[in-house]
C-alpha cells in the first residue's frame, strides 16, 4: 500500500506540473505568445528608431541651411542681428 501511495503522490505531482506547463503562469503557449509580443515591440522600436534618426537629420539640414542662410546675409549683405553693431575693419594701404 505504501508504493502505491508514494506513486500515485508523485503521479499527482507530474500531472501538476504538466498542467502548469500547458496552462499555468509561464506556460509554452504563454511564452509564445510573449515573444510574439517582443518581436512586435522590437520591430516598432526599429521603425520609430529610424524615423527619429530621419527627424535628426532633418533638424541637423534645416538648422545648416539657417546657418548658411545667417552666413550669406552677414557677409555678401552685411546684415546684423538687432542689438548688434557692425563694424568694418579696412586694412591701412601702404
Amino acid at each position: 500500500m505504501g508504493n502505491r501511495t508514494v506513486a500515485l503522490v508523485l503521479l499527482l505531482l507530474l500531472v501538476g506540473i504538466h498542467a502548469q506547463l500547458w496552462e499555468g503562469r509561464g506556460s509554452i503557449p504563454q511564452v509564445r505568445e510573449m515573444r510574439s509580443q517582443l518581436a512586435a515591440q522590437q520591430g516598432a522600436n526599429e521603425r520609430a528608431r529610424q524615423a527619429n534618426e530621419r527627424l535628426a537629420a532633418e533638424v541637423q539640414d534645416l538648422r545648416e541651411g539657417l546657418d548658411m542662410v545667417e552666413e550669406r546675409a552677414r557677409t555678401e549683405l552685411g546684415m546684423v542681428r538687432q542689438g548688434e553693431i557692425y563694424v568694418q575693419v579696412v586694412p591701412a594701404r601702404r
